[in-house]
């Protein structure tokens, strides 16, 4: 689900405000249980850099961008204390119609010497 999809406005007298919808909510849990399953340590500390592979079921037009902030979101608290962390991010947008998934490796950055 793409963030354009997963956030409604909502005004409340002058003030908007933005709020999740279910499904995206249902999705974000969803996430974190698979998280669980596939992670027990405790959340990283540091900075942070990550790797990202979304595999869409078809060739339509999806922006890369919009398909992270669930993903991220859902693991703070669990593999790492915030996504404020990640300094550094490689995304990659690939098919595979009959296995649409995302994957994800995080890792510790590691700070070069310039001499």
């Amino acid at each position: 689900m793409s963030t354009n999809n997963a956030y409604k406005t909502m005004c409340r007298g002058s003030f908007p405000t933005r709020y999740l919808i279910t499904k995206a909510r249902d999705l974000k849990e969803d996430y974190g249980w698979q998280i669980k399953s596939q992670y027990r340590g405790k959340p990283l500390k540091g900075d942070l850099e990550v790797s990202i592979t979304t595999y869409h079921g078809n060739h339509r037009k999806n922006d890369w961008d919009n398909f992270h902030k669930l993903s991220m979101d859902s693991m703070t608290g669990l593999i790492y204390e915030d996504d404020s962390q990640i300094i550094c991010a490689t995304v990659k947008k690939d098919y595979d119609r009959l296995n649409p998934r995302i994957e994800i490796e995080i890792r510790p950055l590691l700070t070069a010497i310039k001499l």
